[in-house]
C-alpha cells in the first residue's frame, strides 16, 4: 500500500499587488495541507533580496508554516550573506534553501562549479553553493537543502560533474537534495541509484511542476536543461486555446507521476507552485493529504 507522502511548496516574491494578491491567495489555499515547509526563491538583486525577505517574514508571522527562504551567494560578500542568515535566525527561520545563484548575464538559476568570473571569485566571496552550505554551518544550526539535476545542469559536463558538486554540498552539511523538474520518472530513478552509488544518502526530494502553459514550461526546460518527452508534447497538442482541458491534462500527469514514484518508495515531493494553488492542491488530494479546519483559519 502506498503511504501518504510528505510535501513542500515553492512560491516566489511578488513584484507588484496583484501578483501579491496571488501569491497569497494560494498561501491560503495550500497551508492547511500542513506541508513540510515552504520555499520562497530568491535573487541577486537587492529589490528581489528584499522581496523574498518580505515575504519570508509575513508567512512566518500570518501562519504556523515553516518557511525556508532560498539563500544565493552570487554577487554579494561572505559577509554580507552569512549576515543576512543570522537575520533570518533571529527572525525564528532554521530552514535555508542553499543555492550558488545565477552567474553575471546568466539566464538560469545555477548551483554548478563552472567558469567563474574575477568578481564572483574574490577571496571573501562564497563561490559556489558548496562554500555557502559549510558558511551556513557555522553561522548557526541550520537545516540546509540543497539543488540537484537528474539530467546535469547547463553548465555542467555532465549527470556524474553534478554529482560531485551535489555529494560535496552533502558533505559540507546540506541534509536534503531537491531536484529540479522532470517528466521521465526513469530519468529521477536511475539518478536516486547514482546517488546511493555515490555515497549520497540524504533524501532526494523530487521536484514537481504542474503545468499551467505548456508554451512557458518549454522555456522553463530550456533553460535549466530538462528534457520534455514526446509523449507529453503530444498530450498538450492542439490544446493552446484550451485552457479547462490543459488544467485536467496537466493535473493528470503529475498525478500520474506521483504516485509512480510512491510506488517507488519516495515519500516526499517539492511542488513548484508558481504561486498557483489549484493544480498542487488537486494532486495533493489524490495523493491523500487532507486539510485541517484550524490550520485553514489561522491564514484566512
Amino acid at each position: 500500500m502506498v503511504q501518504k507522502a510528505a510535501v513542500s511548496f515553492e512560491f516566489f516574491p511578488p513584484s507588484d499587488d496583484a501578483m501579491g494578491r496571488q501569491l497569497w491567495e494560494a498561501v491560503r489555499r495550500l497551508a492547511p495541507l500542513q506541508p513540510k515547509f515552504v520555499s520562497v526563491t530568491y535573487g541577486a538583486d537587492g529589490s528581489t533580496r528584499s522581496r523574498t525577505h518580505e515575504c519570508v517574514l509575513r508567512i512566518l508571522r500570518e501562519t504556523e508554516l515553516c518557511v525556508a527562504p532560498h539563500l544565493t551567494c552570487i554577487g554579494a560578500s561572505r559577509e554580507e550573506v552569512l549576515g543576512i542568515a543570522q537575520d533570518y535566525w533571529r527572525h525564528g527561520i532554521r530552514h535555508l534553501v542553499a543555492l550558488r545563484g545565477d552567474l553575471p548575464g546568466a539566464n538560469a538559476s545555477s548551483v554548478t562549479p563552472s567558469v567563474v568570473t574575477a568578481e564572483v571569485a574574490a577571496p571573501e566571496r562564497l563561490r559556489y553553493a558548496s562554500d555557502l552550505v559549510r558558511g551556513l554551518v557555522s553561522t548557526a544550526d541550520f537545516e540546509i537543502s540543497v539543488a540537484a539535476y537528474p539530467e546535469g545542469h547547463p553548465e555542467s559536463p555532465g549527470v556524474d560533474a553534478d554529482l560531485e558538486n551535489l555529494k560535496r554540498k552533502i558533505d559540507a552539511g546540506a541534509g536534503r537534495a531537491i531536484t529540479q523538474f522532470f517528466f521521465d520518472t526513469d530519468v529521477f530513478l536511475r539518478y536516486r541509484d547514482r546517488c546511493s552509488a555515490a555515497g549520497i544518502h540524504v533524501n532526494i526530494v523530487p521536484g514537481i511542476l504542474p503545468i499551467t502553459r505548456f508554451p512557458q514550461l518549454l522555456r522553463f526546460a530550456d533553460r535549466c536543461g530538462a528534457s520534455v518527452p514526446e509523449w507529453l508534447r503530444r498530450r498538450f497538442d492542439g490544446l493552446d486555446d484550451d485552457a479547462e482541458t490543459r488544467r485536467m491534462i496537466a493535473a493528470h500527469v503529475a498525478i500520474e507521476q506521483v504516485h509512480r514514484l510512491q510506488e517507488h518508495g519516495v515519500e516526499e515531493f517539492h511542488f513548484y507552485t508558481l504561486n498557483r494553488a489549484e493544480l498542487t492542491y488537486a494532486i495533493c488530494h489524490a495523493m491523500g493529504l487532507r486539510p485541517r479546519v484550524a490550520e485553514e483559519s489561522r491564514v484566512a
